[in-house]
C-alpha cells in the first residue's frame, strides 16, 4: 500500500449547550488575552447580540471593542478594516460572532494580525509561517461549521472571486456552540445554514480523502439534519431541534474539514463571489446535480447516505438505493423552501462558462470523488439552473 498520512484538526476546546456562550470571558483570560475585539455583521451588532456577548466578557474583567463590518460574504476589504480596528483598540484576541461569514472575516483579521502582509498572501494550502493571534468562534447560526474549521473564505474584491484559504493556522482556539444564540433565526436562514451543514456531511462522505474517523461523524451529521432540519425551520424556538442542529454542524465539520469537500463547494463559492449569492442557497441548489455526477464513483456510499436521510432501500438494487440518497435531498431542499435554481437568483447562463473555469481553479475540487472536464463542470452548473 502507498504511504498516505491523514490528520485530523479541530480546536482543543468546543463548548456545546444551553449557555455556553457565557463563559466567553473566562476562556478569554485563560488564553491570556487581555482585550477583546468581537468581529461580527451589522445585524448582530443592531438587534443587542453582540453587546450581550460583549457583557458577558466585562463580567470576566476583560476590556472588549466591537468591529461590526463582517459582510454577508466578507471580503478583502472587510479584512482590512477588521485589522485596522484590531491595531487602533490595541486587542489582542478576537472573538468571532455570527455565521461562516463573521467567522472568516475574523480568521483573516487574526491571520494577517500575526503573519502580515495582506491576506490574498494566503490563498491555498498553508501558505502561513506562524499561528493566528488568539480566536474564539461564537455560532449564532447552525451550518457553516467555520467555528471549527481550518478553511476561510475571502472574497477578492478586484476579481470577483472566493479565495479559499485551507490553513492549519485559522483554526480557531476555543468554539462555542449556544443553541440559545440561534433560536431568533428567520427560517429562510435556517433553511440555507441547515442545508449548508448537509453538504459538508455529504461531500466529506465522498470525498477522497474520506476516513473511519470522518465517515462516522458525516453520516451522524447526516442523520441528524433529517431528522431535526424541518421541525427547526418550522418553529425556531425549538430548543431541541436547535440544539440538535447545532450538534449536526459540528460533526458535519469535524468531517469535511478533515476529509475536504468537492464540485458542491467548488462551483457554490463562484456564484457566491461572483453575484454576492448566501452560500447555503449555493449549496443546496447544486447538491443533488452534482452527486449525480458523483454517483458512479462510489454508488455503496450513496446507499449509506440514503439510509441516513431515513430512506428505506430494502429489496433494491445498489444503483436503485443510490438513487435514493439524490431523491432523499430534493425533496428535503423543497421541504425547507430552498430555490429551485440559480435562474430565479439572477444568474446568467452566459457566465457558466466563466464560473466553470474558476470552480476548476478551487481547492475544494481536488477531492471530488469523481474527476471532471470543463464540459461536466458546466453541464452541472447548466443543471442546477
Amino acid at each position: 500500500m502507498q504511504e498516505q498520512v491523514f490528520g485530523f484538526y479541530m480546536p482543543s476546546v468546543n463548548l456545546m449547550g444551553v449557555g455556553a456562550a457565557k463563559q466567553v470571558g473566562e476562556r478569554i483570560k485563560l488564553l491570556g488575552g487581555k482585550k477583546a475585539l468581537i468581529v461580527t455583521d451589522a445585524g448582530l451588532y443592531k438587534f443587542g447580540v453582540a453587546d450581550q456577548i460583549a457583557g458577558y466578557i466585562k463580567e470576566a474583567g476583560v476590556d472588549v471593542a466591537i468591529f461590526p463590518g463582517a459582510e454577508p460574504n466578507p471580503t478583502d476589504k472587510n479584512v482590512e478594516a477588521g485589522l485596522s480596528a484590531l491595531q487602533t483598540e490595541g486587542c489582542d484576541v478576537i472573538v468571532s460572532l455570527g455565521g461562516g461569514s463573521s467567522h472568516d472575516c475574523a480568521k483573516g483579521v487574526a491571520l494577517v494580525a500575526a503573519n502580515g502582509g495582506a491576506i490574498h498572501e494566503y490563498e491555498g494550502v498553508d501558505r502561513s509561517e506562524k499561528p493566528m493571534i488568539p480566536m474564539i468562534a461564537i455560532n449564532t447560526t447552525s451550518g457553516t461549521a467555520s467555528e471549527i474549521t481550518r478553511f476561510c473564505i475571502i472574497t477578492d474584491t478586484s476579481r470577483s472571486v472566493k479565495m479559499a484559504i485551507v490553513d492549519k493556522h485559522v483554526t480557531p482556539a476555543i468554539s462555542i456552540n449556544d443553541p440559545l444564540l440561534t433560536v431568533k433565526k428567520p427560517p429562510a436562514l435556517t433553511a440555507a445554514t441547515g442545508m449548508d451543514a448537509l453538504t459538508h456531511a455529504v461531500e466529506a462522505y465522498v470525498s477522497t480523502a474520506a476516513t473511519p474517523i470522518t465517515d462516522a461523524c458525516a453520516l451522524k451529521a447526516i442523520r441528524l439534519v433529517s431528522q431535526y432540519l424541518r421541525a427547526a425551520v418550522s418553529n425556531g424556538e425549538d430548543i431541541e431541534a436547535r440544539d440538535k442542529m447545532s450538534y449536526a454542524q459540528l460533526l458535519a465539520g469535524m468531517a469535511f474539514n478533515n476529509a475536504s469537500l468537492g464540485y458542491v463547494h467548488a462551483i457554490a463559492h463562484q456564484f457566491g463571489g461572483f453575484y454576492n449569492l448566501p452560500h447555503g442557497v449555493c449549496n443546496a441548489i447544486l447538491l443533488p446535480h452534482v452527486e449525480r455526477f458523483n454517483l458512479i464513483s462510489k454508488p455503496e456510499r450513496f446507499v449509506d447516505i440514503a439510509v441516513a436521510l431515513g430512506e428505506d432501500v430494502s429489496g433494491l438494487s445498489t444503483r436503485a438505493a443510490a438513487e435514493k440518497a439524490l431523491e432523499a435531498i430534493v425533496t428535503l431542499a423543497r421541504d425547507v423552501n430552498i430555490p429551485s435554481g440559480f435562474a430565479e437568483l439572477g444568474a446568467k447562463e452566459e457566465d457558466i462558462p466563466l464560473l466553470a473555469e474558476n470552480a476548476m481553479k478551487d481547492a475544494c475540487s481536488f477531492t471530488n470523488p469523481r474527476k471532471a472536464t470543463l464540459d461536466d463542470v458546466q453541464a452541472m452548473i447548466r443543471a442546477a439552473f
